[in-house]
């Protein structure tokens, strides 16, 4: 199957209306009618090649780490109080994709339902062993966060701001609120988020999202680990010179676990004509404004996944958490929104989700590994040998 790849999309001809950066507009708009041109239409101005050049020196060269906020949700599992999960996930980023560490980070510390003798941590229920260490994990992931992600100079014992909130969710009622105790350092570098009942994971990252400042996200569950170098500020400058983007704009990338390799082959792309085409005509190559010289491979996604991905922070909010009633107490996002999305796109309705999967090696390199939290029981410094990590931070566990 044909993909596009020698095909570029360069994001470099047309200037934004309040961002100094261009982009051009590739192949999309090249078919438009000689009439105004799409973008001239909706207030943007077309550049001569010499004078994106001077404005593209002259732009201020801002870290992309700042525009991003790392979301962490995590829960009971059957090894706590060990944080080797979280350590696996961090080494990985320190190996993968180190912005990941200087970025902002919300941990969201879900928690049970119930006591039980048997483990059902999926549906909120734990066991006393686990229900009793719970308490001592959540102090263990602070230290360990605070210690990853705070500044080099900050006091070992951060001033922490603290405030009270609420995650609502179902009908307008009373019973239909969790409290939310939020505490944050002085700087926003690191926030946590305790609820008082179990809010699954939907809940979990909208009430991240709710607290976070910039404009994208990187979502990331405590159980899946990077494999590969993710080039995430290339990815982010992508994404913002996107936006007006009516027919490629790029509001949430996830990145191939196992299942999701040769991703533009498989018969879930295949089988339906719509997605097939958009796949042939949309597989790209992005080229990052200030990267010339690099290549960034995506191709459209037809799901809304909860394993690691970004999005942007007002598509995430809008599109997946448009009322109260869109996400129940305990639900997964891709278990109820992945399957409308997956639905609508199937319709001829992608551009309203704009997910894209990136692609490296024809989508034969793989990205993401998964550590299988709610069963691995904590066999000491076994996840970073599985993933050829060869430290483990004992003083977490």
């Amino acid at each position: 199957m044909k993909t596009g790849r020698n095909r570029q999309h360069d994001l470099g001809h047309v200037i934004l209306r309040n961002l100094s950066r261009y982009r051009r507009t590739g192949k999309t708009w090249e078919k438009c009618s000689p009439s105004p041109h799409p973008l001239i239409l909706l207030g943007y101005t077309i550049q001569p090649s010499h004078e994106r050049d001077r404005l593209c020196r002259e732009a201020p060269m801002v870290p992309r780490s700042s525009q991003l906020t790392v979301i962490v949700t995590t829960s009971p599992t059957p090894s706590i109080p060990s944080t080797e999960l979280i350590s696996s996930v961090l080494q990985s980023f320190h190996r993968h994709c180190t912005d990941l560490i200087s970025a902002r980070v919300i941990v969201v510390f879900d928690t049970f339902d119930r006591v039980g003798t048997r483990s059902r941590l999926k549906k909120g229920q734990a066991t006393p062993e686990v229900a009793a260490n719970y308490g001592v994990y959540k102090q263990n992931v602070k230290e360990l966060i605070l210690r990853e992600y705070a500044s080099s100079d900050a006091s070992p014992d951060p001033v922490m701001q603290e405030w009270q909130d609420q995650a609502e969710f179902g009908l307008d009622h009373l019973n239909n609120v969790v409290d939310l105790s939020i505490t944050q350092t002085d700087t926003k570098q690191v926030t946590f988020i305790e609820p008082a009942a179990r809010l699954g994971f939907g809940l979990a990252v909208r009430s991240a999202l709710r607290v976070c400042e910039t404009p994208y996200v990187w979502v990331q569950q405590h159980d899946w680990a990077l494999v590969a170098d993710i080039p995430l500020a290339p990815l982010l400058e992508i994404m913002e010179c996107s936006d007006v983007d009516q027919v490629a704009a790029v509001k949430y990338v996830s990145f191939p676990s196992v299942r999701m390799l040769s991703y533009a082959t498989q018969p879930c792309v295949l089988d339906f004509p719509a997605l097939r085409a958009l796949t042939r005509d949309l597989t790209l190559d992005f080229v990052p404004l200030s990267r010339p010289e690099m290549t960034v491979p995506l191709t459209p996604l037809y799901f809304w996944f909860d394993k690691p991905h970004i999005a942007s922070t007002e598509h995430y909010l809008s599109r997946v958490f448009p009322n109260r009633l869109t996400m129940r107490r305990g639900e997964f996002i891709e278990d109820k929104v992945g399957q409308q999305a997956r639905q609508q796109m199937k319709e001829g309705q992608w551009h309203k989700w704009a997910c894209w999967l990136y692609y490296p090696d024809e989508g034969k390199q793989l990205c993401l590994g998964h550590l299988q939290g709610r069963t691995w029981n904590g066999a000491e410094g076994e996840l970073l040998t599985k993933y050829g990590y060869s430290e483990v931070d004992t003083k977490s566990t």
